[in-house]
């Protein structure tokens, strides 16, 4: 009788144990989708004993389907690719494509060894300057080579970032505003609608030319070519933020806000704690469709302005005209596509971490 009681006692136990382990892997499965990662917890589900058959079938949706996907646009570029003569040549197919990225990487790597030992020189012609007693001559200087394409990529997340936070310091309480205020939407909407569909390409030389004119004591860290693409990106795409802020506040519960007012809050205090929490998502919804409207203009913007980045990168790939220029412009379309998707993914998991809708 006794065996049998610790038998069953064993059995609960590990029971117990095996739902406790799939309230994890349930709870870990939002971050994973919200990461692009959802493949993962059928292959988590299947290792904490999950019906194998069941979880195939997850897995045949999230991973093998894209997988197939992928695979037959792949075939259909090498394909079809070589059959399209331009003026740089046949179009690169996948192999092409992809010996062109490990040659950039490999250039990048060259480049960062260069580096290294210019200041490796550098140090030991000062060092042996300050044994001889000439600390007058020791002079430090940076590496000035070439950026390579990882530093260019480097340079175009960094000016669509700061475009993307003045953007967002500018949108969301100029919506929070129009939210609350009848007035204000009424002031500010009829210019979301003349600016809005306005062209990077339209904004570019207005914004060069006032930021020529105003920063005149430029700062290093801070070069006038990536402000003026970054106030572009700020210009294109604050409008979806703003539109979603004030639809999100202007939607909060009527009853809600009544509340607020009866308890005789200030103003600040119902924005905080009643109006942000309920407009979040539609924020966030705003805030992810900025992001890619930013980081889409951002590469027309360096690719017009000549500026450092992405967008410079393809259109001297393009004026170069090598045989090999083509395969690197499809490797930046790439790179860009993949970046944009990455940044999307970022936001949604922002949104999951600060809303609670996204969380239910």
């Amino acid at each position: 009788m006794t065996n049998a009681s610790d038998a069953i006692a064993t059995a609960a136990g590990r029971e117990a144990r095996r739902e406790r382990l799939f309230t994890r892997i349930n709870k870990a499965a939002g971050w994973l989708d919200a990461l692009g990662l959802s493949w993962l917890t059928p292959l988590l589900k299947i290792a904490a004993g999950d019906s194998p058959r069941e979880q195939f079938s997850e897995l045949k949706r999230v991973l093998l389907v894209p997988l197939v996907g992928i695979g037959l646009f792949l075939a259909a570029w090498g394909i079809l690719a070589p059959q399209v003569q331009t003026s740089l040549g046949a179009i690169p197919g996948p192999v092409q494509v992809w010996q062109q990225a490990v040659n950039l990487w490999e250039d990048h790597r060259a480049e960062r060894q260069k580096a290294l030992e210019f200041y490796e020189r550098q140090e030991a012609r000062n060092a042996k300057l300050i044994a001889d007693g000439r600390e007058d001559r020791v002079k430090w200087r940076d590496y000035t080579g070439r950026p390579t394409y990882l530093d260019q990529i480097a340079t175009s997340l960094l000016t669509v970032g700061l475009g993307f936070a003045f953007a967002t310091l500018v949108a969301v309480p100029l919506g929070i505003a129009c939210g609350l205020s009848r007035t204000v939407n009424g002031a500010v909407n009829p210019l979301i609608q003349i600016f809005k569909p306005v062209s990077p390409l339209a904004w570019l030389p207005i914004v060069t030319m006032v930021v020529s004119a105003l920063y005149v004591d430029t700062v290093d860290w801070l070069p006038k070519s990536l402000l003026i693409s970054a106030i572009t990106v700020t210009l294109c795409s604050l409008w979806p933020t703003l539109i979603n802020t004030a639809l999100g506040v202007a939607s909060v519960d009527k009853d809600l806000m009544n509340v607020g007012r009866v308890l005789q809050l200030p103003t600040a205090r119902i924005i905080t704690k009643l109006v942000l929490p309920s407009a979040l998502p539609l924020i966030f919804t705003g805030l992810r469709l900025s992001l890619g409207v930013g980081w889409m203009v951002l590469i027309a913007a360096e690719m017009l302005a000549q500026n450092p980045g992405l967008g410079k990168f393809v259109w001297d790939e393009f004026q170069n005209g090598s045989s090999q220029s083509l395969a690197k412009i499809m490797v930046a379309v790439l790179t860009i596509g993949i970046i944009g998707f990455l940044l999307d993914r970022l936001m949604y998991a922002l949104q999951r971490a600060f809303t609670f809708s996204a969380n239910r």
